[in-house]
């Protein structure tokens, strides 16, 4: 578990140098917010994260010679712990649920206000995940938009303390508020996040979130 008193090391990647010093300039008033470093694209990312280790990773989608449609996979394989926030001028629910899919934590706009993107990657370093309207209405448009059998359901069987667990997810409570409504470990609560995960087919809370959705254990709203 994260203490959550500690610095948050935060690195960017953006080819826009005036975006990267807008953001640079807006956390560093935050006591708890570390940049410590930047990258114009993600070849020189994946190069820096060789020597250092942030909590949390500002990514922007365009960018040239490495974009983050390919630099997220190779982070989350590499760096399966570190936290990713998705940045771009678009707002494209296809392409937000394809983000998400594939392992960002969080996706913000480029016209988000410096305390979204504070609240974005302090909730994500704590949390795991920060879920917005944008992501929401993102993720629940992407389902509607499939047709069933491009996406058939996998038959599984989920005990009550899982499909409990999994609600609760789904309402954005921390592992924390989970565990003290559930009676049980915070540690045990990660324990069935992961079973839940194996057991759906699934490889982030986005996918629990969808998979939730289309077994009906969710309403979409």
């Amino acid at each position: 578990m994260n203490n959550l008193d500690s610095i948050i090391k935060v690195a960017i990647a953006d080819d826009h140098a005036l975006f990267r010093t807008g953001v640079k300039t807006s956390l560093s008033s935050r006591k708890d917010i570390q940049m410590i470093a930047e990258a114009e694209n993600g070849m020189q990312l994946m190069n820096l994260l060789k020597h250092i280790k942030p909590d949390v990773i500002l990514l922007d989608i365009h960018m040239p010679i490495m974009d983050g449609y390919t630099t997220l996979p190779e982070i989350k394989k590499l760096y399966p712990e570190m936290k990713v926030i998705m940045l771009s001028m678009n707002n494209d629910p296809s392409i937000i649920t394809k983000m998400m899919e594939i392992g960002a934590n969080s996706y913000l706009t480029k016209e988000s206000d410096s305390e979204t993107i504070y609240q974005a990657i302090k909730t994500c370093y704590e949390q795991e995940f920060f879920f917005n309207d944008l992501t929401n209405k993102a993720l629940l448009n992407g389902l509607r938009m499939k047709k069933p059998q491009e996406s058939p359901m996998q038959e599984v069987v989920l005990t009550d303390k899982e499909i409990t667990i999994l609600k609760l997810m789904c309402e954005e409570k921390s592992t924390k508020e989970i565990a003290d409504i559930v009676d049980l470990s915070p540690r045990t609560v990660e324990a069935i996040r992961d079973k839940l995960k194996t057991k759906t087919g699934v490889k982030s809370m986005a996918g629990l979130v969808m998979y939730a959705v289309k077994a009906g254990i969710v309403e979409q709203a």
